[in-house]
């Protein structure tokens, strides 16, 4: 190996680490002062001052006017006569019953043969058995011939089984025009070294919500449902840096 090729894979080996350097430092140095130390939690915050929050916007049914009838306590558009006390307006809080148990085992299989043969031609190409060996040879015998095959065998399998049962407070941050609730909803809870949060957030129709202010998460239209967690276990899960930024930058 030649003195410059050395050279190259050094340069090279140093842009690396510099990389990881510069992807890591700030992560590193919150690491470092927090070493001994237990994870802080997050601060209670309004959802809708995070940075990346957009208001959801679906298509909405025309409006209903309302109209009241003389000697009349109901009127058109109410959902109920008397007043309850489930959530229904923003800043409302409802409970989130989480109930995720999902399995499935699917597989597929595709098989696919096909063989082909073609073969034509002249035994007697304008007399050439007359003409001589000579002329045999110059004239063709067979016009075409030709062979082919091809086959194909495609599997494919999913297994798959998750379960995941927790209950999860949300506040109601956005009201639609037709009367569904924008909720959304983050539970942090700290044990030793380790911080587990779970994040729910999605669409609900008032009527899915029960007397008790409860809602099942399968009823939360557009869920979106993260259960993970922070600290030294999560640490030592993930990867280093620099293993990480070889894994993108190296071809094999």
């Amino acid at each position: 190996m030649s003195k410059s090729v050395q050279i190259n894979r050094l340069v090279l080996l140093a842009a690396l680490l510099a990389t990881a350097g510069l992807a890591g430092g700030c992560s590193s140095i919150d690491r470092l002062s927090a070493i001994g130390e237990k994870p802080a939690l997050a601060a209670i915050e309004n959802p809708t001052t995070q940075p990346g929050y957009k208001p959801v916007q679906m298509p909405m049914p025309k409006p209903e006017t309302a109209s009241y009838n003389a000697n009349s306590l109901w009127r058109n558009g109410s959902r109920a006569f008397f007043k309850d006390q489930r959530a229904a307006r923003v800043g409302d809080i409802l409970t989130v019953t989480v109930n995720i148990t999902d399995k499935a085992n699917i597989a597929n299989e595709t098989q696919r043969s096909r063989t082909n043969k073609e073969d034509s031609g002249i035994t007697d190409f304008a007399g050439s058995k007359l003409m001589g060996t000579q002329a045999a040879k110059v004239l063709p015998g067979r016009l075409l011939t030709a062979d082919s095959s091809s086959s194909s065998d495609g599997k494919g399998s999913v297994q798959r089984q998750e379960a995941l049962q927790t209950n999860v407070a949300a506040v109601v941050t956005q009201l639609l025009p037709n009367g569904n609730l924008v909720v959304e909803g983050k539970q942090e809870i700290r044990v030793n070294f380790e911080i587990r949060e779970l994040i729910v957030a999605g669409i609900v129709r008032p009527e899915d919500i029960q007397s008790d202010n409860t809602i099942d998460s399968s009823k939360i239209a557009q869920a979106r449902i993260a259960y993970g967690g922070r600290g030294q276990i999560t640490d030592i899960q993930q990867p280093r840096y620099g293993q990480q930024v070889m894994d993108v930058l190296l071809p094999f």
